[in-house]
């Protein structure tokens, strides 16, 4: 009996993935850069400002004018839409988690003037957040053209925002995973494929504006001997205290700005004043702080000055996100990293632990560990330094610093940045029905309670339907007696609308004993 050869099927889901997020990436990159040499421009301006007037002291009333004029301006546009106070890292998780949904246009062109005035005016703001939602908003646009819907459509939001981040710092690989680990919770196929195709595209578009030097290129004499890491440890244990306490005073801004009895439109008032002094004093200080770190790297400051420019700079960036402006947190969060480095190298230098030589290893080592104590994604933490410095010698360091100012967060119960923002932004949804049907991922990690469990072990939400289990490159079709295990991927079927309560529903059954 002759067997006849099975046919071969082309599955071009990916290719087309892979495309439509070349497509976003390019749009993206190019948004972005603009975006990103705008703010660098203005900084430039502003900085030039302050220098004139120190020579004529009498130009600061008209520029006390302008600032607060540009200060309700910003007020206005988010006093219409609220979509783009902060970062805009949190609106993009919720979008993806179907907590909350916006129009794309209107915020798309608010965040990028509010976002270059802002951030363009020397206050201590970063353009990742921004550039991260401006990219996910190119990527809904996109859908929407195109009319693509569920899946689809978050798979191209995903790879915009991975996109705007790839453009803001030219760090694709980190981009990419810090929207799988930090913005989606999910490794899908589908959006790391279009997250990575888009990262990689708007990277080209921005190295062809900036050139190929990486954003933070920090020379150093020579890497860490291995007798340096017990002052890894060390530098974990500081790091993750500070981020500990950056993550509670920043999510504590907002309570304290509504004291002050001010329309929360107007918030911004305040930081744009305070920057006015600072401008006069110190105007190198000013903005996000890729100077800040490249100039402390190159001629680090005694421990005292050190220690004042970090009170001013955790004080000021913490009142200038509190206050709603447009602009991430993102950046201010490695340049205060990189300054807590040099205060703990310094200090080690001065007691005679550590030679000087070292103290540009631990900057870099610092912004990695701050960040990945402060958002909780270590992974993303190690590879963003890693591009941002252009170097792979810093790996072991960066993975023992990120790993233990992580788990020193995490024992003093700090929860994940940008999840406890979200959280400040949503209320919990009850069930609706558009009649529009959708897929949820949920993914099964090792303790879960859903491990080792039958499917009819659990009753699930009736609004769901557990339609298959991704478990490797297949998919099973489950029954009542189908055996979950870490590492599956569940596929739920619900109404669009019921997304987000579907997913709190399940999360609470995967943690709590049945």
């Amino acid at each position: 009996m002759q067997h006849q050869p099975k046919q071969r099927h082309f599955d071009f889901t990916r290719f087309g993935a892979i495309g439509r997020g070349l497509l976003v990436g390019l749009l993206s990159g190019i948004v972005v850069s603009i975006f990103r040499f705008s703010i660098e421009k203005g900084l430039k301006l502003v900085q030039w400002v302050y220098g004139q007037i120190v020579q004529t002291p009498w130009l600061v009333l008209p520029w006390l004018v302008i600032s607060l004029a540009v200060a309700i301006f910003i007020g206005l546009l988010v006093k219409q839409l609220p979509d783009i106070k902060g970062s805009g890292i949190p609106q993009v998780e919720g979008q993806l988690a179907g907590e909350l949904d916006y129009a794309w246009w209107p915020v798309l062109w608010r965040k990028f003037v509010g976002g270059i005035l802002g951030i363009g005016s020397g206050l201590f703001l970063g353009r990742e957040g921004p550039s991260i939602q401006l990219g996910a908003t190119i990527g809904q646009g996109f859908a929407e053209t195109t009319h693509q819907t569920g899946a689809d459509r978050r798979s191209l939001i995903a790879g915009g925002a991975a996109a705007g981040l790839s453009a803001a710092f030219n760090a694709p690989i980190a981009s990419t995973l810090f929207v799988l680990e930090e913005v989606y919770h999910n490794f899908s196929p589908i959006i790391w494929t279009t997250a990575l195709a888009s990262a990689i595209a708007a990277n080209f578009v921005s190295l062809n504006f900036f050139g190929l030097v990486p954003v933070l290129h920090i020379p150093y004499a020579t890497n860490l001997p291995l007798s340096q890491y017990g002052n890894l440890i060390g530098l974990g244990v500081f790091l993750g205290v500070f981020g500990y306490l950056y993550q509670n005073v920043t999510l504590a801004m907002p309570s304290w700005y509504s004291r002050l009895r001010l329309p929360s439109w107007l918030d911004g008032v305040v930081p744009f004043l305070l920057i006015i002094p600072i401008g006069l004093l110190w105007p190198k200080l000013l903005g996000g702080g890729n100077a800040v770190i490249l100039n402390i790297a190159a001629i680090t400051p005694a421990l005292l000055p050190l220690i004042g420019i970090f009170v001013l700079r955790f004080v000021f960036s913490t009142l200038s996100y509190g206050s709603g402006l447009p602009g991430g947190i993102f950046l201010p969060i490695l340049s205060l990293g990189a300054i807590l480095g040099a205060i703990y190298a310094q200090s080690m230098v001065a007691i005679g632990w550590m030679p000087a030589s070292f103290v540009s290893n631990f900057i870099i080592f610092a912004m990695a560990g701050y960040f990945a104590g402060i958002g909780k994604a270590p992974f993303t933490a190690i590879l963003l330094i890693t591009e941002m410095v252009g170097t792979l010698h810093h790996l072991m360091p960066l993975a023992v610093v990120s790993m233990t100012a992580y788990l020193v967060v995490d024992l003093l119960g700090g929860a994940p940045i940008y999840e406890a923002l979200l959280e400040k932004l949503t209320q919990p949804k009850l069930p609706e029905h558009s009649g529009v049907q959708d897929r949820l991922e949920i993914p099964i990690f090792e303790g879960a309670a859903f491990e080792g469990h039958q499917v009819r072990d659990f009753k699930w939400p009736k609004e769901s339907l557990l339609i298959a289990i991704r478990r490797g490159e297949r998919q099973v079709i489950p029954h009542g007696d189908t055996l979950i295990r870490a590492g599956d991927t569940l596929i739920i079927l619900t109404d669009r609308s019921n997304r987000a309560w579907v997913r709190h529903q399940i999360d609470q059954l995967n943690v709590s004993p049945t």
